[in-house]
């Protein structure tokens, strides 16, 4: 296993997309909900117990070795908003080609082929963690640290946000991390044994209205 290839697959420079969504963060202040450091730090904390939870288990369960379609097909029925399912499905497409650059493998080759519309960004990260080496840990705490990451970074840009608050926000948020994390590869473990069904489905509904509401903007600066 190579620890150095985590750093790669969670730095924000990979070339996944992420940078171009706001995991929720744009139609938040545009609402009113986020407005500072303090609310950045109450939404991500909500997103890391509900959208992290569910993505870190299911990137864990791939690494695991259940099947990827299976697991989409479980992801979809976690994501009721179709904006939201288009748009994992394009950080899933957009993940698998700068994977298969960095780490080659077979396995990444056949499941673009069986998927040509994409996977769902979290189930493509755990092949593909499992084809740099990684374990399920690794991809859950990825999929759980992009969750808050991706959020905190656009404030910076929505807000005009110091980079050092929001950076603290992320800070503060560790430890949390770090338990959903554990939670999340215990529930990978189980579903590998008892079925995708056993997987977390903690939702957002708020999130989900807010997806829907910014995806027909006539303007965005953030495609999510």
């Amino acid at each position: 296993m190579s620890r150095a290839a985590l750093l790669v697959l969670a730095d924000g420079r990979f070339p996944a997309g992420g940078h171009a969504h706001s995991g929720g963060a744009e139609a938040a202040v545009k609402a009113g909900r986020l407005c500072g450091a303090a609310s950045l730090e109450d939404f991500c904390r909500g997103r890391l117990h509900t959208v992290g939870l569910v993505a870190g288990a299911l990137a864990a369960a791939a690494v695991l070795g259940v099947d990827p379609g299976e697991l989409d097909a479980a992801a979809d029925a976690r994501t009721p908003s179709p904006a939201l399912r288009g748009a994992a499905r394009r950080l899933g497409r957009q993940m698998m080609r700068a994977a298969r650059v960095a780490w080659p493998a077979g396995e990444l080759d056949a499941l673009a082929r069986e998927f040509p519309k994409g996977v769902h960004q979290p189930v493509v990260l755990g092949v593909v963690a499992r084809a740099a080496g990684l374990g399920a840990l690794d991809a859950a705490y990825c999929a759980a640290y992009e969750s808050v990451s991706g959020p905190a970074t656009a404030t910076v840009r929505l807000l005009s946000l110091d980079p050092f608050d929001a950076t603290g926000v992320l800070a503060r948020l560790a430890p949390e991390v770090d338990r959903v994390a554990d939670r999340a590869v215990e529930a990978a473990r189980r579903a590998a044994e008892e079925g995708v069904d056993v997987l977390p489905a903690s939702s957002a509904p708020l999130s989900e209205v807010g997806a829907e509401w910014h995806a027909a903007w006539p303007v965005r600066l953030f495609a999510s």
